[in-house]
């Protein structure tokens, strides 16, 4: 084996894994309460990459991979093992602020030290066929473990993505994507531990150097997210209770009519809305355009839905672009920039994605083309 790739890597590794995980554990964030939740995230996050940093610094000063690679693999399993629940309770909190319960806590704990105690059992095998299959079968069952956690996570961003984009006219849903992403990522980096860590010794460095850049773009996400997620904890709170099916609310005599006879009474108040342009305020979300409209919020959610067969956010959407497009023919002066925020778009970075994934090109490409 050579042992200089492998003590390289580890020296790679060990630093940034402890910088990482101390950072997040200690460094600061604004002193306000509703941080607490990202606080506890990070801090979960920080403690998992601690764990891990303690794997590499036995790995790096024992150098137990060249005296036992039965156990060694065993210890990485189990350190996995772990770590996927940290790294799933941490996601999930920027998720759900309840997700963390005594409960919870403890059947996970249980899990692991089931976990770390078939591992013992595995290692006290002298049958080095029985050591090897009894390996191979935890590694299945921490692959396994890992998919249930990511499934549920990925469950739970859906359902957020889901709600954002039924009751806020911005892209509330952009500034938690990298969850998404960086979920996608883990899931086969974390299927790829499984089998790395089968590597021949000789090739085992590339286990080490491969968990450098994801590491590196979860540190980088949690601090950049650290600037929006204020809006994101915002519209969170604003949605808290969920939005009641059409079902379970009191529903107003139809007189036979196949539509429901609130849809009429929405549908005037909505065209009054749409002629007095109010789609152009920014920051629009549904309890405000329900306020206005003096509906509640969830038969107007139904209406969107049904009539325009959309989400709240794209309908909005719609309406800006059309504005937009009327502007740009009524205006050929006006800047894009100012079309944008006229508009009712926050940024014209964000107006020109959306314009483009409508129409099919860029703004000024469509303003020209409108006069040539």
């Amino acid at each position: 084996m050579d042992q200089s790739l492998y003590h390289y890597s580890l020296c790679i590794a060990l630093p940034l894994m402890l910088f990482f995980g101390f950072h997040m554990l200690w460094a600061p964030v604004p002193d306000r309460k509703r941080f607490a939740n990202f606080l506890l995230s990070r801090r979960l996050m920080g403690a998992s990459l601690l764990i891990l940093a303690a794997n590499y610094a036995v790995h790096f000063f024992f150098s137990i991979r060249l005296k036992d690679q039965g156990a060694t693999i065993l210890m990485n399993l189990v350190t996995y093992c772990l770590c996927y629940w940290l790294f799933s309770s941490a996601m999930m909190t920027l998720l759900d602020n309840r997700y963390i319960t005594r409960w919870r806590w403890g059947c996970h704990l249980g899990v692991w030290m089931a976990f770390a105690l078939l591992a013992c059992v595995v290692h006290g095998f002298t049958d080095a066929d029985i050591q090897f299959w009894g390996t191979v079968v935890l590694a299945v069952c921490l692959v396994a473990y890992g998919l249930f956690l990511s499934v549920r996570l990925l469950r739970t961003y859906t359902r957020a993505i889901k709600m954002f984009e039924n009751t806020h006219s911005d892209d509330i849903g952009s500034y938690i994507r990298w969850l998404s992403v960086f979920t996608y990522w883990a899931i086969g980096f974390g299927v790829s531990c499984g089998l790395l860590t089968f590597l021949p010794d000789e090739h085992i460095f590339i286990w080490v150097l491969s968990s450098v850049p994801f590491y590196i773009y979860l540190y980088c996400c949690y601090q950049n997210y650290m600037l929006f997620y204020e809006k994101v904890e915002d519209a969170f709170q604003e949605d808290n209770e969920p939005i009641e099916t059409v079902a379970d609310l009191p529903q107003p005599t139809t007189g036979g009519e196949e539509t429901p006879a609130y849809h009429a009474d929405i549908a005037r108040h909505v065209g009054e809305w749409i002629e007095s342009e109010g789609y152009r305020k920014p920051g629009l979300t549904l309890n405000e355009l329900s306020l206005q409209l003096c509906t509640n919020r969830t038969y107007l959610s139904e209406y969107i839905n049904n009539i325009y067969q959309v989400s709240f956010r794209d309908w909005i959407a719609d309406l800006r672009i059309g504005y937009a497009k009327r502007l740009m023919k009524q205006q050929p002066q006006c800047k894009i920039q100012e079309i944008a925020e006229s508009a009712g778009f926050l940024s014209l970075s964000h107006f020109t994605r959306t314009f483009s994934e409508r129409e099919g090109c860029s703004p000024a490409r469509w303003r020209r083309s409108q006069t040539e």
